[in-house]
């Protein structure tokens, strides 16, 4: 049988935020596509009068020069002309100058240094062997740490000196891991290789002393890898219906494997969130039903990886695994305490492409989690628990606790403005209130665990969640990333990435910019409660450079005196409440590598943006984790060089001792960076 050779055609498309590559790996050309949501119900309106049978809906029946810098040097970046007053606190810094995207540099500021702390195929045990460009085996990188980590967090113990790193790994990309072949057992031997750099990593990390940097630890009693092989349990409503039964699995409880992995978050009981985002493009289908299209508008009969040539489960027109792209796009939870532990899939929490889920706990005591479609023109979800958080720290207590999120309510976000129509002009330019800002309710999807949609089963809501919210009126935004509540004041902040298709017809208030390449910041207020089911919002950023933006809009405060931001992706909270956000997409839209910025929320600086690092070219800047009081950040530096190849390649992230030394440097690799004052 032939396997197509996974290489990448140029192409000529940035019509989002990413490089072409980026696009192709990632989320499979999602720009280029047709619209997957072709529902009627955005921008406010209401639909129920809409006249949609349960058939008709949903189909139920039948590159310029590289250069380098020492990795791990002192910071170096010039404070620009236009920063505000340093930081304060645990992390006093003067802004970084935007580092032009032509940079092959990881740049801190002035006073501050940084080291990887893990890279790409760094073995996590013993009797893994050293990583090895030359000879890479599917076997070697189960035990080595995994390709395009994303999600990130260091959760210590007691002590303080040891402790857990947890990273995502999102997707892979060939052109970088190997050099071209046209032999198709090379090929096929390599498509295992790719499952095996995909998933997850639990890995131990200890230091001398508080505040120091951190190191992992080779042969951790902690460390695991989670792959596209490894098996999960689906939990909820959903798990064992017909809906995900497959050949393999006929109970439709058993699923193997995780795939496009992105963000998270971490449970007030220790556990990690993992969002499975991107996962239709792993998949050979039709997408000749309502359902299928709604998560990928194109059929296929190939795919990058090439795995469903000789992994059936990966080809979903085999009538056996049809339904197994049903088993993927879930919030997954894994045990980091327990490396013998089977990880989570659960389905009372929707499935979509989930960027994330972020976890607070309410007044009454129930979980909240927030969670974003990462689409354009899709949606923000809430999911409340039906039992209450246990605090004490008992076994007991902690199991009974990771049972939380396979039980409870599913909600929908819709926005209104309180502006009119007219005043929407899609420039940016403010309302007569001096403010993009307005309510919004919490539609439910299911109420007391069932379905509330018409004409949907529960175990539909769950499977088909976008079918669910498009029936519901839920209102389209522009690309909703990570969406998180601040432990300081409980207001939730929702990064919406960009959404270069919107238009003068589809504009409302809280998406108000036409074409919107540079993406926005939404802070909302709950004013019912934390699981309640009204809120009010505003617009705190429209993102871009000042200087060459004339929309950009930072919360009020000087835009003359900010940094240029564009394509807001993760975000995080230090000590004293400041949001931090790390961006992806700067290169192909303001012209800058991206970075990692801070942004007080309080009193005379709120709004004022101030960067604090630069990733290389072409990277995207993931994780982040803020540990201010110990003067330490986190990333995950995914795809750095990736518009390059073997041979070619356009960064030596983060290996550049050892390109100046002579030493070969076959790739460049993805790794967890710790940033430190020193």
């Amino acid at each position: 049988m032939t396997i197509p050779e996974l290489r990448l055609t140029p192409v000529s498309h940035a019509i989002g935020k990413r490089s072409p590559v980026t696009c192709r790996l990632k989320c499979a050309d999602a720009c280029l596509g047709p619209e997957c949501n072709t529902s009627s119900n955005a921008h406010f309106r209401d639909i129920a009068s809409q006249a949609i049978s349960r058939r008709s809906v949903l189909g139920l029946g039948v590159a310029g020069a590289v250069g380098l810098v020492v990795g791990g040097a002192a910071g170096g970046g010039a404070a620009p002309a236009f920063a505000a007053k340093p930081g304060t606190a645990g992390l006093a810094f003067t802004p970084i100058a935007p580092v032009d995207r032509t940079v092959d540099a990881f740049t801190v500021p002035v006073g501050y240094r940084w080291q990887p702390i893990i890279r790409w195929g760094d073995p996590l045990f013993s009797s893994v062997p050293a990583f090895d460009f030359d000879h890479q085996t599917a076997q070697a990188q189960a035990g080595q740490f995994g390709y395009n980590n994303d999600y990130l967090d260091i959760i210590a113990d007691p002590s303080g000196k040891t402790g857990v790193l947890v990273t995502n790994h999102e997707y892979v990309n060939p052109d970088l891991m190997f050099t071209a072949t046209t032999d198709p057992e090379e090929r096929r031997r390599r498509g295992e290789i790719y499952k095996a750099a995909m998933g997850m990593a639990v890995v131990e990390v200890k230091r001398r002393r508080v505040g120091d940097p951190w190191e992992y630890v080779v042969d951790g009693e902690r460390s695991r890898r989670v792959t596209v092989e490894s098996t999960f349990e689906l939990t909820g409503p959903a798990a064992g219906s017909d809906l995900v039964k497959t050949a393999a699995d006929p109970e439709g409880r058993w699923v193997k494997g995780t795939l496009g992995n992105c963000a998270g978050g971490t449970t007030p009981w220790g556990t990690v969130l993992s969002g499975e985002e991107n996962f239709n493009g792993y998949f050979a289908w039709a997408a000749d039903t309502a359902e299928q299209q709604r998560y990928s508008a194109g059929s296929t009969t190939s795919t990058e990886t090439g795995w469903e040539q000789y992994d059936e489960r990966f080809d979903a027109h085999s009538p056996g695994y049809v339904n197994e792209p049903n088993r993927f796009g879930y919030i997954v939870e894994i045990d980091p305490s327990d490396p013998t532990s089977t990880p989570k899939k659960h389905t009372a929490m929707g499935r979509f492409k989930h960027e994330g889920a972020n976890v607070t706990i309410a007044e009454d005591g129930r979980v909240v989690a927030y969670m974003g479609d990462d689409e354009r023109n899709d949606y923000l979800y809430k999911f409340v628990s039906k039992g209450r958080y246990t605090a004490a720290t008992s076994t007991g207590a902690r199991r009974k606790n990771m049972r939380l999120l396979s039980e409870g309510d599913l909600f929908v976000a819709r926005f209104s403005g309180n502006s009119p129509a007219a005043e929407i002009t899609g420039t940016g330019a403010m309302p007569s209130d001096g403010a993009f800002d307005g309510t919004g309710e919490w539609i439910a999807l299911t109420r007391g665990g069932e379905s509330v949609v018409p004409g949907m089963t529960t175990e539909q809501v769950l499977v088909y969640t976008r079918l669910a919210a498009d029936l519901m009126g839920a209102t389209k935004m522009d690309r909703p990333e990570d969406v998180e509540p601040n432990p300081h004041t409980g207001k939730v902040y929702l990064a919406l990435t960009n959404n270069s298709r919107r238009t003068v017809a589809t504009l409302d208030e809280v998406n108000p910019i036409t074409g919107n390449r540079y993406g926005h910041v939404v802070e909302l207020t709950e004013t019912s409660g934390q699981a309640g089911e009204t809120f009010g919002w505003s617009i705190l950023l429209l993102c871009g450079d000042p200087a060459v933006t004339d929309y950009t809009y930072f919360a009020g405060f000087p835009k003359e005196l900010v940094s240029p931001i564009s394509c807001p992706d993760n975000v995080a909270f230090d000590s004293e409440g400041n949001l931090w956000i790390s961006t992806d997409g700067a290169p192909s839209t303001i012209g800058y590598n991206d970075g990692l910025f801070r942004v007080p929320l309080e009193g005379d600086q709120r709004g004022n943006v101030q960067q604090f690092l630069s990733v290389p070219r072409e990277a995207e800047t993931c994780g982040p984790v803020i540990h201010d009081r110990e003067g330490l950040v986190f990333v995950a530096v995914q795809h750095p060089g990736e518009n390059g190849a073997v041979g070619a390649q356009t960064s030596y992230f983060p290996d550049y001792v050892a390109s100046h030394s002579g030493d070969k440097v076959a790739a460049p690799r993805p790794s967890v960076v710790q940033v430190w004052k020193g």
